[in-house]
């Protein structure tokens, strides 16, 4: 059965299940640089995280479940509890969460948000590329996943960016224990090498070859591989309406 541990985290307070990743190593600062920390407000006042990424300069992708009452994203942070000179933090103006996502389902786990103002570019700024349609990722491609916080299940949390590597998986290695589609999310982690993405990495990009091809979506709760990734291929024309119209 699978165990919703993306969506637990939003009921943790501040700091409980901010961004995690198991089995990685810290980034080289400001290499990723269209990585988004996200601050978020939800309804019962309690502030949570999730990541994010710049796609243009006025836009960040991250997960549905995400969403919140307010919004706040910092780009250009390494250490993002620090007030970095590179750091920008600009609220969103709008919160687009995808038409056909709703809090009891884990599919089309995908949201735009909307800046503000638009994000300078510098060195530890920018955008990254999304897949085209066609673009179907493929099992024992090797594809990095980053975020901030625990380096385990009982861990406290990292406030620098860390990373992991992590291979897509054959469907049948997620269809065994979680609820999945392979049309429109990705089979992300060995389930041999504890290497994982947890609660609070939500939002991330699964980048690979310079491309983010999935977004954090959902595993299970005790942190172990594999988890499930929104697939962006499968949702660009979606995007791509959402850029032109709002």
């Amino acid at each position: 059965m699978r165990a919703l541990l993306f969506l637990l985290a939003l009921l943790l307070p501040s700091g409980a299940g901010a961004e995690e990743i198991i089995g990685g190593v810290e980034s080289e600062p400001h290499s990723r640089p269209y990585m988004a920390h996200l601050e978020i407000t939800i309804e019962n006042g309690h502030t949570i995280s999730c990541g994010g990424f710049l796609i243009t300069r006025q836009f960040v992708m991250t997960a549905a479940h995400c969403k919140g009452r307010e919004i706040t994203v910092t780009l250009g942070a390494h250490n993002w509890k620090k007030n970095e000179s590179t750091q920008q933090k600009i609220k969103v103006e709008k919160q687009i969460i995808h038409q056909k996502y709703n809090s009891f389902s884990d599919l089309h786990d995908i949201m735009l948000l909307k800046l503000q103002q638009k994000a300078e570019l510098t060195r530890a700024v920018d955008v990254i590329s999304l897949p085209r349609p066609s673009d179907f990722i493929k099992p024992e491609k090797m594809c990095w996943a980053a975020g901030w916080g625990q380096t385990g299940v009982t861990d406290s949390c990292s406030d620098v960016l860390r990373e992991v590597e992590l291979k897509i998986m054959d469907k049948k290695a997620c269809e065994d224990d979680l609820v999945y589609n392979n049309s429109i999310q990705v089979c992300v982690g060995s389930p041999t090498t504890l290497k994982s993405v947890y609660s609070g990495d939500s939002g991330g990009p699964l980048v690979c070859a310079g491309v983010a091809h999935g977004i954090v979506s959902y595993g299970n709760l005790d942190g172990k591989p594999p988890a499930v990734f929104t697939r962006i291929s499968s949702y660009v024309p979606w995007i791509n309406n959402v850029l032109k119209h709002k």
